[in-house]
């Protein structure tokens, strides 16, 4: 183990001839994350609750190994467009691509070996009272399909406002598309507590995104009024999990994304906040991306995860921020074309709070 910029460095494994490592990041509060260089994961997060009792509210895996194995994309960045564009096959400056596909005829999450699956360059960093790792991909011409050489960095920092910041930069040579998110889930009782669905959830948004059999977005937004998808003031993430409702049923529940905004832009705006009332702890999402994207752990199976336990059915949620689904597809939703020349940067916040008796 080594200690620089005040963060502990230990090798956890290797791929081939390339060391991974996991940097452990704390600040003053007792806020604690740990971060590996391979897919970019967020390997555990651990805060306070109303007692003061330290738990790792994330999702993960003890070993590299399990990482390596995983099916879920747990904790990892998920690129380099994630969710789903039907047909795999875009026009990119007037160019057919086709990109890799699954059984049912979409792009999911970035091919086959998607971001969550490479290893990343790291270095640790302080900036004043925050500290922080900064990991680089170099995703070649014609991974996937994708065209370009593209340059991604993605700066994961700490600061005393408990915040963890997660910065997206990204340049190509040729014209490509780009859809980047983070993809950890959470339990705010403790990654090995059980069930997420007395959570409480707000998504201050008027809009989401029906999907189709495929389960991309058809192209309209939904109006969430009167409909399981309301979640304009706080409520249980599992209140209408169960109603009878086709969009419900197509994503065995909650798998959609809502709108942000309907336009890219750099400022960032509170896009969800979750409680859970038993420990006192709470998360805020914050993001400069246009849609954000819930998801409730449906297709979680029982698989080991850290400490001996096993993550099941809705034990976890996933709040990824991100561009629409689909969006190459639909000329009504934000473009998702990067262009040489231009710098792809993008923000998304998770601030972490607990009460205190």
């Amino acid at each position: 183990m080594t200690t620089a910029n005040n963060i502990q460095t230990i090798e956890w494994g290797k791929i081939g001839d390339e060391v991974i490592n996991l940097y452990t990041i704390t600040n003053s509060n007792g806020v604690r994350v740990d971060i590996a260089n391979f897919g970019a994961a967020v390997q555990s997060i651990l805060i306070p609750d109303k007692n003061g009792k330290q738990v790792d509210i994330v999702l993960g895996y003890d070993s590299l190994k399990g990482y390596e194995n995983d099916d879920f994309y747990i904790g990892t960045i998920v690129g380099r467009y994630a969710n789903r564009i039907a047909g795999g096959r875009v026009k990119i400056d007037g160019t057919d691509h086709q990109l890799t596909v699954k059984d049912g005829g979409f792009h999911h999450h970035g091919g086959k070996i998607g971001f969550n699956k490479k290893v990343w360059q790291a270095e640790s960093f302080t900036d004043g009272e925050s500290n922080g790792v900064k990991l680089t991909y170099l995703s070649a011409d014609g991974e996937e399909g994708f065209p370009g050489n593209l340059k991604t960095t993605v700066t994961y920092t700490l600061n005393n406002l408990n915040q963890l910041i997660v910065d997206y930069k990204a340049a190509t040579d040729k014209p490509t598309i780009l859809n980047l998110t983070q993809h950890t889930y959470f339990n705010l009782v403790g990654h090995n507590e059980g069930s997420v669905l007395d959570h409480q959830l707000m998504l201050p948004h008027q809009y989401y995104l029906p999907v189709n059999q495929m389960q991309v977005p058809a192209g309209e937004l939904g109006d969430v009024k009167d409909t399981p998808f309301d979640f304009t003031a706080f409520k249980a993430i599992g209140r209408d999990i169960g109603i009878e409702n086709e969009q419900l049923e197509l994503s065995l529940g909650y798998d959609h994304s809502w709108v942000v905004k309907q336009s890219r832009s750099d400022e960032v705006v509170l896009a969800a906040s979750v409680a859970e009332p038993g420990s006192g702890r709470k998360v805020n999402v914050y993001t400069t991306e246009p849609a954000i994207h819930l998801y409730t752990g449906n297709f979680l199976d029982g698989s080991p995860g850290k400490n001996n336990s096993s993550y099941g059915f809705r034990e976890g949620f996933c709040l990824e921020t991100q561009n629409y689904p689909d969006s190459p597809n639909h000329s009504n939703f934000p473009s998702a074309l990067l262009n040489p020349g231009e710098t792809f940067t993008s923000r998304t916040i998770f601030e972490f709070e607990w009460d205190k008796e």
